[in-house]
């Protein structure tokens, strides 16, 4: 989970699906405490289902396993280690192109 939330995608992503949720409750008291309560409810129910030391093992395996599964994908998905707004731009800029492309194809 480290790893994942350290690639820029999911880091940049995160960080403004953060935002909105701040913006969200500053902007709606009534969305705010439901929130809180949501929240609380969360943060209560992980703290009472932690990884008992018995499952150490395993859970280590099943890490290191997802470890190699990230790496693999992030070689065959460039996109991953940039942040959201490269990926964003980037995309804008490749779209008329291909549009213009999907034209041509269907004009011939």
């Amino acid at each position: 989970v480290k790893e994942m939330a350290s690639l820029s995608l999911v880091s940049s992503a995160c960080d403004m699906v953060s935002a909105v949720h701040v913006s969200t409750q500053e902007s709606h008291p009534c969305l705010r405490s439901v929130c809180d309560t949501a929240e609380k409810g969360v943060q209560s129910e992980t703290e009472a289902s932690c990884v008992q030391p018995t499952l150490e093992p395993p859970v280590t395996a099943g890490s290191e396993h997802a470890a190699e599964g990230l790496d693999k994908v992030g070689e065959k998905l460039p996109l991953l280690p940039k942040p959201v707004e490269q990926v964003l731009s980037g995309t804008k800029e490749l779209l008329p192109s291909r549009v213009a492309e999907v034209e041509e194809a269907v004009s011939s």
